[in-house]
């Protein structure tokens, strides 16, 4: 199962983790964690996740190896290399346009701005804010998206936010998926582990263990 942020393995936080592996433990699991970045899987948006895979201890053995001293788990490699996917490889360029007050922060904007607040600063009297509000390169990689849905991007090239189809395209989304509630596409997309993420890991789940198991 995936956790959302990789501040996971960081500092205090890491209590949280040695409970998880004690708790799949007592389940009859082992358990281990990996570091993904969904843009080496074929994703257009870079996108880092802390992913827990667990294997029934009753189905390991074959799989067993000594990882150190202390530790054997069942061996799994999850490698990814995919070729990066640039916006300018899927954009259509028809997301609306912001409004007139963002786009006298857009117009201030230099090559290397992250996001808009840092464009905002150059803007005698305007308020430094939206630091959540990042730009997309054309031909750069998409960050992350977020739950702020099509308000939190906008194009660096044109004073413009992505459009649903882009949004789609950069989670890895179908183009005529059903979203039930069409006004938070945005919002479910910026929410959700990419759906190329959960097949690229399965299939090494599958290929690694489950087509071994009789």
């Amino acid at each position: 199962f995936p956790v959302t942020i990789n501040g996971l393995l960081l500092g205090e936080a890491k209590q949280y983790v040695r409970q998880i592996y004690r708790e799949f433990d007592l389940a009859g699991y082992y358990v281990q964690h990996w570091l993904l970045d969904a843009s080496k899987m074929g994703v257009p948006q870079r996108r880092e996740r802390v992913f827990f895979i667990a294997l029934r201890k009753n189905l390991a053995e074959p799989f067993l190896e000594q990882v150190d001293m202390f530790t054997v788990l069942p061996k799994l490699k999850l490698d990814f290399n995919e070729p990066e996917i640039p916006f300018n490889e899927l954009a259509d360029y028809e997301g609306e346009p912001i409004s007139e007050y963002a786009k006298r922060a857009w117009n201030a904007r230099k090559q290397g701005d992250a996001n808009i607040a840092e464009s905002k600063a150059r803007v005698e009297g305007m308020k430094i804010s939206d630091m959540n509000t990042f730009y997309v390169y054309d031909d750069k990689v998409c960050q992350t998206l977020t739950a702020k849905g099509r308000h939190g991007s906008l194009l660096f090239s044109k004073p413009i936010r992505l459009s649903k189809s882009e949004f789609c395209s950069i989670g890895s989304y179908p183009q005529d998926y059903n979203f039930t509630n069409n006004n938070q596409w945005g919002y479910l997309i910026g929410m959700s582990v990419p759906p190329v993420v959960i097949a690229q890991i399965s299939s090494k789940i599958y290929e690694q263990w489950l087509s071994k198991i009789k």
